[in-house]
């Protein structure tokens, strides 16, 4: 098991400014400068998957980290093409890629085919994470974690980062003098070098509240452009969204859909859902889809869900709420028949993309909470 005692000691050369300072502040200088760790990690002694090494700047986090695992230390990739998924080692399947980006928290189609450089620094620290999970043995020590993002996306990143690595059955070591992930990252044991104190398991992660409510489609508006088809959408949708402490971060738009029900009342059929990139992998999008399908179950309509997204497609397969009804490609036929898509949109991208078709089969909601949610 890692237990050591590292000790750093440099010769002290006095110079006038290092002689002034030290007078200034009384700092007892002899000639030689020390600084020792004692580390007592048991890491062995339980299986894990997430590691926090964590402390303030200065405390020997990135010594202790590259002592106990010598060339582990993930020192940031090369991103020099003009499509950031060119910049994935060869002979990965692209399903890989995408799976493994979605997982992260990137799950935007039209952001993967730009170059890494265009991207935010949000979006490029999901996909320097994307590809660590995807391109690194074993075992890798990331350091400065979450150093240069927002907090925010620190956290919601870090959340769906420890989803991911789990599910590869590989280990990660995250080295930061940030406290506020811990709860997000929910690492298997920490080790906080500025109180030289180890412990098995971690905080809890603060609880999500998602207040869902009816809005107009002009909401959409904060939306759009993140929505991997069109930024079009019809009027005649109604429109919801989820709210985290009054800020919308997430929307969800349905349409009538005429003929899909068998005691001739209208069924409904999803038609956008978008969550901001900055709390994507937390799965808002999938909580607010599947609460309002059950919100028409419980009006005594049938709901269903048309994506071609592979991530949405493997959640709705495996939450036995959504039953497949179909699958194919889209055709110029079958897009300007539906109401909702116009002729332009026929002649775009989204020509020949694979399908699936779902109802709910999950649940319905109470009547009553149902119809007060639809009238909000």
């Amino acid at each position: 098991m890692p237990r050591f005692k590292h000790v750093i000691e440099l010769d002290y050369r006095p110079t006038f400014r290092s002689q002034k300072v030290a007078g200034m502040f009384d700092v007892q200088v002899t000639d030689k400068l020390r600084k020792e760790w004692d580390v007592n990690l048991p890491i062995e002694d339980k299986p894990w998957s997430i590691g926090l090494i964590i402390g303030a700047s200065g405390s020997g986090k990135s010594t202790i980290a590259g002592q106990i695992w010598p060339g582990k230390i993930h020192q940031g990739f090369q991103w020099n093409k003009t499509c950031l998924l060119d910049d994935f080692k060869e002979g990965l399947e692209m399903k890989e890629i995408t799976a493994t980006l979605s997982k992260v928290g990137f799950s935007s189609p039209p952001s993967w085919l730009l170059p890494y450089s265009a991207l935010s620094t949000g979006q490029k620290f999901r996909v320097e994470l994307a590809r660590c999970i995807l391109e690194h043995d074993d075992l890798f020590v990331f350091d400065e974690f979450t150093s240069v993002v927002d907090r925010q996306v620190a956290q919601v990143g870090s959340y769906a980062f420890q989803k991911a690595i789990r599910a590869t059955g590989k280990k990660m070591v995250a080295v930061t003098c940030h406290y506020d992930v811990e709860a997000w990252l929910e690492p298997d044991w920490v080790f906080d070098v500025s109180a030289n104190e180890f412990r098995w398991g971690s905080l809890r992660r603060p609880k999500i509240e998602l207040e869902i409510c009816r809005v107009h489609h002009s909401a959409w508006r904060l939306f759009q452009e993140h929505h991997y088809l069109t930024a079009d959408l019809n009027h005649a949708a109604v429109c919801f969204v989820g709210m985290i402490e009054k800020r919308p971060v997430v929307f969800d738009a349905w349409l009538p859909w005429v003929g899909r029900s068998r005691d001739g009342k209208t069924a409904w059929r999803g038609s956008r859902t978008v969550c901001l990139p900055d709390f994507q992998g937390l799965g808002l999008g999938n909580t607010l889809f599947t609460t309002i399908a059950s919100m028409w179950a419980g009006l005594g309509y049938r709901a269903f869900s048309n994506t071609a997204h592979p991530a949405e497609v493997s959640k709705r397969i495996s939450s036995g709420l959504w039953g497949i009804k179909a699958q194919g490609r889209t055709t110029r036929d079958n897009i300007t028949k539906s109401h909702e898509l116009s002729n332009r949109l026929a002649r775009s991208r989204s020509v020949g993309r694979l399908i699936s078709r779902f109802e709910y089969i999950g649940p319905a909601m109470d009547r009553r909470d149902a119809e007060q949610l639809y009238a909000r």
